[in-house]
């Protein structure tokens, strides 16, 4: 009978194409995987891939093990998860998301540990990057990510999507380019990404965020709204971010004549069968993020 850690293997290095990755995330030696896979090839006695120095393709007879090695993989860990024990109220739960959605869940999940004691809520505030790297690296049971993943061994659905704002001092009484040009832009981590998606959209003017004239920078996600207060510059938050702002009355939020919404994307391991805690978790943030399950 087949090795089930050949085929873990296999699969795993079909979907990272690289021996050495493979081996960083099964925690073997790059000859340990190696072997494995020549084992596995010994086993149903023809090549499995076509190798061409550092880089391989597969065989049809690769494929075709791929195929059902990965169905397998993926019902023997659904058995595992029936046959446990699986309390929705006990356990512990890693999450991670950008730090504007990571506003407004962190308090739905302390909220839903202080109901059930025994759950244990651990979240992370990161950016896209370290998410994906944390969730390849199993370090995180679910990440919210702002973007597509492009590692193959993790799952992505779109979420929910959050409405990006413009925000200004509120002796601003207009945001024509003229206006927004003198103020000048107070700068985040995201701050490109945001601007550029949304003043995109609505100035003919805008080519890139350069053609303002920089007036700061922060990347803590609680004070990014600071400097706007006090009148120093503009800057574009998504919604979550702009309404965690406690001095509302110094800031003013505008609505521009297209508005733009960033995607929110559930991510996962790409066989990982979630315990009932992590779904029960999930179920709230969408009902926080979306108004309904």
């Amino acid at each position: 009978m087949v090795n089930l850690d050949w085929l873990q293997t296999f699969c795993t290095l079909v979907e990272t194409r690289h021996f050495t990755r493979t081996a960083e995330k099964l925690a073997m030696t790059q000859p340990g995987v190696s072997q494995q896979i020549r084992k596995l090839e010994q086993h149903f006695q023809q090549p499995l891939l076509l190798r061409e120095g550092k880089k391989f393709t597969l065989t049809e007879a690769g494929h075709q093990v791929y195929r059902q090695a990965r169905q397998s993989l993926i019902e023997l860990a659904q058995l595992e998860y029936q046959l446990g024990q699986d309390d929705p109220h006990i356990g512990r739960c890693r999450i991670a998301s950008p730090g504007s959605v990571g506003l407004k869940l962190y308090p739905v999940g302390l909220e839903l540990q202080r109901h059930y004691p025994q759950l244990q809520i651990e979240y992370q505030f990161a950016p896209n990057d370290g998410i994906e790297r944390m969730m390849a690296e199993r370090q995180l049971d679910i990440g919210l990510m702002t973007r597509i993943t492009e590692l193959p061994e993790l799952h992505y659905h779109q979420f929910a999507s959050e409405p990006l704002c413009l925000v200004t001092p509120p002796a601003i009484t207009d945001v024509s380019w003229k206006s927004l040009m003198s103020l000048g832009y107070i700068d985040h981590p995201d701050g490109r990404h945001h601007t550029t998606m949304l003043l995109g959209a609505n100035y003919p003017q805008f080519e890139q965020i350069e053609q303002f004239p920089r007036r700061g920078f922060s990347n803590q996600i609680g004070l990014l709204l600071e400097p706007v207060a006090l009148g120093l510059g503009f800057t574009v938050l998504p919604l979550h971010a702009t309404n965690a702002f406690s001095r509302q009355d110094k800031i003013t939020i505008w609505t521009l004549p297209n508005p733009v919404e960033e995607q929110i994307y559930l991510v996962k391991r790409r066989y990982q069968v979630s315990p009932s805690r992590i779904e029960l978790l999930q179920q709230q943030f969408a009902t926080a993020l979306n108004g309904e399950l």
